[in-house]
This record gives structure tokens, sequence and C-alpha cells, in this order.
């Protein structure tokens, strides 16, 4: 798998979230799958879908602004949007392992609702 097939598989992935596509996305994540998030440590594949899946009908669109692939781990830095103007900036890191994604890391950036800076509790 090249770097521009891993980069497409992230954007792939991205869009099968928005289409509620399921069985796409645990297609491309391997059976031994970490997941990691502020909320998540380490989670494994059955409790990423299990806490994580959820319904995008919240989501207007996500806006994939970077992708950086060296070898057999990514970056990608995208804007959500959310239907009511709520809108976030996360990065993940993917780690693939051949043309499955391994592990998720996400970083969660800041909240705006209708461009105004909104305070997450701590």
């Amino acid at each position: 798998m090249t770097e521009a097939d891993r980069a497409e598989t992230i954007r792939a992935i991205f869009a099968a979230y928005l289409a509620n596509d399921r069985a796409f996305v645990e297609n491309a994540l391997s059976d031994d799958l970490r997941f990691t998030s502020p909320y998540d440590d380490g989670i494994d594949k059955p409790t990423y879908f299990e806490r994580c899946w959820r319904n995008s009908d919240w989501i207007e669109r996500h806006e994939l602004e970077r992708i950086v692939v060296r070898g057999d781990e990514a970056f990608v830095t995208y804007r959500c949007v959310a239907k009511g103007g709520k809108t976030f900036r996360n990065t993940e890191f993917f780690t693939f392992d051949g043309d499955k994604v391994k592990q998720i890391d996400v970083y969660f950036g800041a909240t705006y609702d209708n461009g105004k800076f909104v305070s997450q509790p701590r």
C-alpha cells in the first residue's frame, strides 16, 4: 500500500462515517485496533464501535485540512462542522498494518459555536 493509498483510505473512512457506512469502516480497521482519545484509553475494535460509533446526522461535514503520510503512519487534521453552527478541529494519528488501520490516537482542538469560542469543562 502506497502513501497515496493510505491518504485515500483515510478520506474514505471519513466519508463512510458521514454516510453511516459501518461495514466499510469495520473492514478498514484491523481486528486488533487500538483507539485512544481524551475519553478512551487504547480501547479495542468492539469497544470502539460500542462507544464511539454513532449516527452522524449531527454532522454537516468534515473539512479535511491536511493529511500527512510517512510510511505506515499518518496525521490528519480536520474541521468538523455540526448542524446548528458548532465546529471543532481535531488531529488524528493513524498507524497502518498493511492495508488496515491498526491504531488511531485522537487529539481534540477548540470548539466554536457560530464562530464564538466555547470553553469546555475541565
